[in-house]
C-alpha cells in the first residue's frame, strides 16, 4: 500500500491498549496510528518502552489482519521494531532530515499548525501532513491556536498536493464541509474512541 492509498478518508488513532477498539477503527480506516501518552511516574520520560512495544505488536497484527497500514507516533525505534509502515513526528520531535537517516523506508508524517510549518515540512520531504487544530480540542493539554476552515484552506494551498489529515475538535457534523475543502483525510480521536459505538462513529468520518 502506498502512503496516498493509506492517508485517505478516516485516519484512525489508537490511544489505548484496546484490541477490540483497534478492530473497530480499522473496519472504517486504511491506516491506524498508535499514539499512547506516557504515564506519570515512569522512569523513562517517553513512557514504558516494553509496554508500548507490546501494544505496537498487537496493533501490527490487527493492521495485518485488516490489510491496513500502521504508523507509530514519535517513536522511530518502536516503528522499526514492529515493522510499521510509518512514523508520525511533531514539531518538537527529531527533525525530518535526521529522522530520514535512521528510519529506512518508513513514511514520515509531520504535525503542522500553520502555513509556515506546512511549507517547511513539505520542503523537507514529509510523506504526509497532519494539520490543526481545526477546531478547539481537549485531546492535547496545551493545544496550538485554532486554524478553522480559513487556515486549513491556506494550508492545503501551501501543501501543494501533499496528503493532509485534518485534526482537532472535529465532529461528525463537520465532515462534509471538511472534505469539500479538498483535505485528504480526517482524524477524530475523542469523538470516535470515546463514543458508545466507535465502529459506527468512525463510519461517519469516511469520505
Amino acid at each position: 500500500m502506498s502512503v496516498r492509498d493509506a492517508i485517505r478518508g478516516f485516519y484512525a488513532v489508537l490511544d489505548r491498549d484496546d484490541e477490540a477498539l483497534a478492530h473497530a477503527l480499522l473496519s472504517e480506516a486504511r491506516v491506524l496510528q498508535l499514539r499512547i501518552k506516557p504515564r506519570a511516574g515512569l522512569g523513562d520520560p517517553r513512557g514504558d518502552t516494553a509496554e508500548l512495544l507490546r501494544i505496537a505488536r498487537m496493533a501490527r497484527r490487527v493492521c495485518d489482519d485488516a490489510g491496513a497500514a500502521l504508523i507509530i507516533n514519535d517513536r522511530i525505534d518502536i516503528a522499526l521494531a514492529v515493522d510499521a509502515d510509518g512514523v508520525h513526528l511533531g514539531q518538537t520531535d527529531l527533525p525530518i532530515e535526521d529522522a530520514r537517516r535512521i528510519s529506512g523506508d518508513l513514511w514520515i508524517g509531520i504535525s503542522t499548525h500553520n502555513v509556515t510549518q506546512v511549507r517547511a515540512a513539505c520542503a523537507a520531504g514529509a510523506d504526509y501532513l497532519g494539520f490543526g487544530p481545526i477546531f478547539s480540542t481537549t485531546t492535547k493539554e496545551n493545544p496550538d491556536p485554532v486554524q478553522g476552515f480559513d487556515g486549513l484552506e491556506a494550508a492545503l494551498v501551501a501543501a501543494d498536493g501533499c496528503p493532509m489529515v485534518a485534526i482537532g475538535g472535529i465532529t461528525t457534523s463537520d465532515v462534509r464541509a471538511l472534505y469539500r475543502t479538498g483535505v485528504t483525510a480526517i482524524c477524530a480521536i475523542g469523538a470516535v474512541n470515546q463514543s458508545r459505538d466507535p465502529r459506527d462513529t468512525a463510519r461517519q468520518f469516511r469520505a
